[in-house]
């Protein structure tokens, strides 16, 4: 690795960053959508929750997508053409912004940030990608709880529709409903994430080529690792956050006013639990997103392509 200073080439970095988005959530997108149906529900009028568990809940939105297969499958993808469209710009925007800010931070000779600067280089990242994400999770979760809120004979909106119905209603402010608790939950993530990620990353053993990068399963091991960390510090928010974005609410479910409000709320109605509803599954989206997104994004596809050197990271 290397502090150099004048060594920063944005558009591989923007092609590798979209590129590991598209790939890494077309894979876990199916627990994506379970989690979130989990981390939605709460208990009914009768005193029971609509799912007992992952596997419950799995079988349910598989069964509830159709008659066939195909339709079955076509449901676990619920709502994830609007995040696939836009995780390119927001994968693009959250790897780059921390190579851009670590690399800004990093003293001349300097082989690893130190933890603080770390931190800073990835909080500042998650500030970045919040332009994109919070659109991109409003809509995402909409299309997705869609399936459980839904009445008898309601039809399913498309992206399409469901954004222009937002913005008729709202003006483009509406597609930023919950931009405070996307921001908490982002921020806090990278904080975690990025200097985590890139300290195991320097364990791992490097490739023999001399560019001093990391193996690719070192790569995808450290992001693995960081994903599933990191995602289990922030569910609280995420919790929040997807509950704030949720405009069908089902019946018994509350409005909440801001982020102190959903968490009081939440812990007096339903308990500490409730905060960490759906973090396995959310573990088990994240560690494999960014074990993926990480080793995609380090191969360097777009050097390749575009027959330039890759750079060293920080």
């Amino acid at each position: 690795m290397s502090g150099d200073k004048k060594n920063f080439s944005y558009l591989p970095k923007i092609m590798n960053g979209g590129l590991a988005g598209i790939i890494g959530v077309s894979c876990v997108f199916p627990i994506d959508l379970v989690k979130t149906r989990l981390q939605n529900q709460t208990v009914g009028a009768d005193g029971k929750l609509q799912y007992t568990g992952i596997a419950d809940c799995a079988k349910q939105t598989w069964r509830a997508g159709g008659a066939t297969s195909l339709a079955k499958f076509r449901g676990m993808y619920s709502g994830s053409g609007v995040n696939i469209l836009l995780i390119t710009p927001e994968k693009a925007i959250k790897l780059v912004a921390n190579d851009f800010f670590r690399h800004k931070l990093a003293k001349e000779g300097e082989n690893q940030l130190s933890v603080g600067r770390g931190m800073l280089a990835g909080g500042l990242a998650g500030m970045f990608q919040i332009s994109v994400t919070t659109p991109m999770e409003l809509l995402k979760i909409q299309m997705q709880d869609q399936g459980r809120t839904l009445k008898p004979g309601q039809k399913k909106l498309s992206a399409t529709e469901l954004t222009m119905k937002l913005v008729k209603e709202n003006g483009i402010a509406g597609l930023y409903k919950g931009l405070s608790s996307t921001l908490a939950r982002d921020v806090t993530f990278s904080v975690i994430y990025f200097p985590l990620f890139a300290y195991l990353d320097s364990l791992a053993p490097r490739k023999s080529d001399g560019s001093g990068d990391a193996v690719f399963y070192g790569s995808f091991l450290a992001g693995l690792t960081s994903g599933a960390a990191s995602s289990f510090c922030v569910t609280p928010l995420d919790v929040i956050k997807t509950r704030m974005q949720t405009i069908n609410k089902g019946a018994n479910e509350v409005v909440y006013k801001n982020i102190p409000d959903a968490f009081v709320t939440i812990l007096k109605n339903e308990g500490p639990k409730a905060l960490f509803k759906g973090a396995a599954c959310r573990m088990m989206v994240m560690a494999p997103l960014f074990g993926i997104a990480q080793t995609v994004y380090y191969i360097g596809v777009a050097e390749k392509i575009l027959g330039t050197k890759k750079a060293a990271h920080v």
